[in-house]
């Protein structure tokens, strides 16, 4: 199998800092983020926008933790104006005073994208043990003030997919524009909270019938996604359109990854733009080359005519569930691994029926590497 020449990364995400005033259950930062090296400077950053403007770059996402804490925000955000990207900054919330919003808009921010962990202010601020509802609430009507698109995003899981019916509520109220119900993916401290996160199956189709009512009731007044959590379903979502294929993603300390999540697998070695080109790192470095095409794949994703659509699924959920980021992603039903995924929804569904467990969640620390349970 001969893997074509890749095109050019349209997708980059700067994840400027794993600093964040939330300490979610469900974050997706490594878990050791502590010990990562110093973040990158504002001119590092801007020379990463450059090289990536001209290898093809279009989308650009800020993200985090919270990118926000950067007080360099409003000089990147112009910078990627400046070289013709659509900019979307993705946040709690937390520090998008007014003062700050009008000085982003001001520097040619396309898009905001506002995280809600829960439409109850008791459980949104358990679940980030922090007390921001309220905070968050005002940030969504400066949004709307300011004549940006409200979209509004909420992580849902065991603790809080029953609420479905009322966060499309709250978002109704609030005048969202586009709701993601995005369910828990399992990387993170999301992982390590997987036993109190992952839902019931019977959960699942009461939020999904929840979700068809109320698209059915608004129309095309605001459009909602649900992301259907891997684990319910038998084929494996294309995880980034195939690792290497059009997303670019540069942690804080200017390592260069293929996905946000790939930083864990063992054994690989990824660029930083420190030290390498964009350019090279697309193009030359193995890290990026590891997974592109079909030439790395086992059976049974070798001789499967879903391969060219799904890439053989998620390589860091295959190595999380069977320690090969080479095998199939167990979601598929064709994987020998796939009982892993099954036994886990089937205890998700006993657990349901129980009373809470009595493993307590690990909520994400700043220090990175510890918890507070």
């Amino acid at each position: 199998m001969s893997d074509p020449v890749p095109g050019p990364p349209l997708w980059l995400l700067l994840e400027l800092t794993y600093r964040c005033p939330l300490h979610c259950v469900f974050c997706y930062n490594p878990t050791d983020f502590g010990g990562i090296g110093r973040e990158l400077e504002t001119a590092e950053w801007l020379r990463v926008l450059a090289q990536a403007r001209e290898l093809g770059s279009v989308q650009l996402g800020l993200s985090g933790g919270e990118p926000l804490v950067r007080d360099d925000l409003e000089t990147i955000v112009a910078a990627a104006r400046g070289l013709g990207f659509y900019t979307n900054l993705i946040t709690s919330g937390v520090g998008l005073t007014e003062t700050r919003l009008c000085a982003l808009k001001e520097a040619g921010l396309d898009h905001i994208q506002l995280s809600f962990q829960d439409s109850t202010r008791r459980l949104n601020d358990f679940l980030s043990s922090t007390r921001t509802f309220e905070l968050k609430s005002r940030v969504a009507a400066l949004i709307r003030k300011h004549r940006y698109p409200m979209v509004l995003n909420v992580v849902l899981h065991r603790l809080n997919i029953d609420h479905v019916e009322e966060i499309l509520g709250m978002a109704e109220r609030l005048g969202a524009d586009y709701v993601e119900l995005a369910n828990t993916q399992y990387y993170g401290w999301a992982w390590r909270n997987r036993a109190q996160l992952l839902p019931s199956r019977e959960q699942l189709r009461r939020a999904e019938e929840a979700t068809a009512r109320f698209r059915e009731r608004v129309g095309t007044r605001m459009r909602v996604f649900f992301v259907v959590p891997d684990y319910f379903e038998t084929r494996p979502k294309p995880c980034m359109s195939g690792l290497g294929r059009v997303f670019l993603g540069i942690a804080p300390d200017g390592v260069a990854l293929p996905c946000q999540s790939a930083r864990m697998l063992p054994g690989m070695s990824f660029p930083s733009v420190r030290e390498a080109s964009l350019r090279s790192i697309w193009y030359d470095s193995p890290a990026f080359n590891r997974f592109r095409g079909e030439g790395w794949m086992k059976e049974p994703c070798r001789s499967c005519p879903e391969r060219g659509r799904d890439f053989g699924g998620c390589r860091c959920q295959a190595y999380l569930l069977t320690g090969d980021a080479a095998n199939a992603d167990p979601v598929c039903a064709l994987s020998p691994h796939h009982h892993l995924v099954t036994e886990a929804v089937a205890g998700a569904g006993r657990s349901a029926a129980e009373p809470p467990a009595a493993a307590p969640l690990a909520f994400r620390d700043h220090r990175g590497g510890a918890s507070r349970e």
